[in-house]
């Protein structure tokens, strides 16, 4: 019986078997029939060896599984780490592809509100230029319609105007006429039919002989044509015509008239169509109609000018009224060039330029129509 005992110690009993800790009535008879049959003395010791190995069995495999139960959980827990990991992974990437949209699209909003805000600063150049450009043009026509109606005013049944009616002039003062040249063919009959006896006088031919510094300068000036004084032909006319011609004994008024000229801000108008309304002062008027502002000397004033819009008028005599018209009409003449509304050779160009020059010589040296 004891080596049955030991051999049972030793292989405990399977897992999931379950044996009672204290023994039945039966198997404590058997026992003590086997040990009084052995002699009755280990009796009690072999019980208790007996329940302790039971005990310890037991306490193995509640560990046992115990052990397998935690493993499984942690199984679990790896997984469930493993996919949040995935997850977290994936969502970055999401973050990180939406801010890098979100940057292009702001860049790129950006570069469109720059780019329209160019176009507009470009339009807006533009259209302020051609607004400049149409003032220009406006300020040119409104100056031509003034002369014309002061060429109209002048022109009477009792007085006409004889530049407006060329027939009427007299062979010495032809030359003196104003804008450019009339049909001579016309003039010719005109004045044949308003006196068929006398007899025709024969017409003496002026010859001309380009001079070529000047014709080089106005060439290299019409390439690209400008208002600006520095270039050598500007330079040279300012020099030899336009400074000499608005030159005049009050230097003050004669800058102011210099400057009026050049930005095309110059109104003369005759004092007669004029009217001042009674009690009212409508502009300031220096020197007056038998006094010029320009030259202070006493004299027949039938014009005055106004510089821009400042309202201040000043009678001046024919004479500088004479010298301010062939500077105006030579910067009109440039004027046209540059604007590209003369569409001429540029031989014919030039010695246009040289009449208008001759004109501010002459005006200059003090000749000058009897209209004026």
């Amino acid at each position: 019986s004891q080596v049955s005992f030991e051999e049972e110690s030793q292989n405990p009993p399977a897992a999931g078997h379950w044996k009672p800790l204290m023994p039945s009535k039966g198997d404590k008879e058997e026992p003590e029939h086997g040990c009084q049959d052995a002699g009755g003395v280990h009796e009690p010791q072999s019980t208790e060896q007996l329940n302790v190995s039971r005990l310890r069995s037991s306490s193995v495999e509640i560990r046992e599984k115990g052990s397998e139960f935690l493993r499984d959980e942690l199984h679990k827990a790896q997984k469930e780490l493993k996919l949040k990991d995935k997850e977290c992974k994936r969502l970055s990437k999401v973050r990180e592809q939406l801010e890098q949209e979100l940057e292009e699209l702001t860049a790129s909003l950006f570069e469109e509100a720059h780019k329209m805000v160019r176009e507009a600063n470009t339009k807006q150049a533009a259209a302020e230029k051609q607004l400049k450009e149409a003032w220009g043009k406006i300020d040119m026509l409104q100056a031509e319609v003034t002369a014309l109606k002061t060429l109209v005013i002048t022109s009477t049944p009792s007085s006409p105007n004889r530049e407006l009616h060329p027939q009427l002039q007299s062979p010495s003062k032809a030359g003196f006429r104003k804008g450019h040249g009339r049909n001579k063919s016309t003039s010719s009959a005109l004045v044949s039919a308003a006196s068929p006896n006398v007899a025709p006088e024969p017409v003496s031919r002026e010859c001309k002989e380009v001079d070529s510094i000047l014709f080089a300068e106005f060439q290299a000036w019409k390439e690209s044509p400008t208002l600006d004084k520095s270039c050598s032909f500007l330079d040279r006319i300012y020099r030899e015509d336009v400074g000499p011609c608005l030159d005049f004994t009050k230097q003050e008024l004669s800058e102011l008239v210099r400057v009026a000229v050049e930005q095309n801000t110059l109104t003369i108008e005759p004092v007669a169509s004029q009217t001042v309304p009674v009690g009212k002062m409508a502009a300031e008027e220096c020197g007056g109609p038998k006094k010029c502002a320009l030259s202070g000397l006493p004299r027949t004033c039938k014009h005055r000018i106004m510089l821009g819009d400042s309202g201040n008028y000043y009678y001046i005599s024919p004479s500088c009224r004479a010298r301010i018209t062939a500077v105006c009409n030579f910067f009109t003449y440039i004027r046209y060039i540059q604007q590209g509304l003369v569409r001429q050779d540029v031989e014919l160009m030039y010695w246009e330029v040289m009449r208008l020059r001759r004109e501010m010589s002459l005006a200059k040296l003090g000749f000058y129509p009897s209209e004026m």
